[in-house]
């Protein structure tokens, strides 16, 4: 029974492939969010208008 509820995968033979990957995308969703406002402004670059 605690088996089941406790079951954290530790005994998958693959779990390098879960795992690398699993941290990889966590890094990266970090790292996209710490530069959003850097990314945005690249690629949505505000329009300004001249009033002269």
């Amino acid at each position: 029974m605690f088996d089941i509820v406790l079951h954290a995968g530790t005994e998958h033979p693959n779990l390098v492939w879960i795992l690398v990957p699993s941290i990889l995308s966590f890094m990266a969703g970090i790292s996209i969010g710490a530069y959003s406002d850097r990314l945005r402004g690249a690629l949505f670059p505000q329009k300004t208008t001249a009033t002269e």
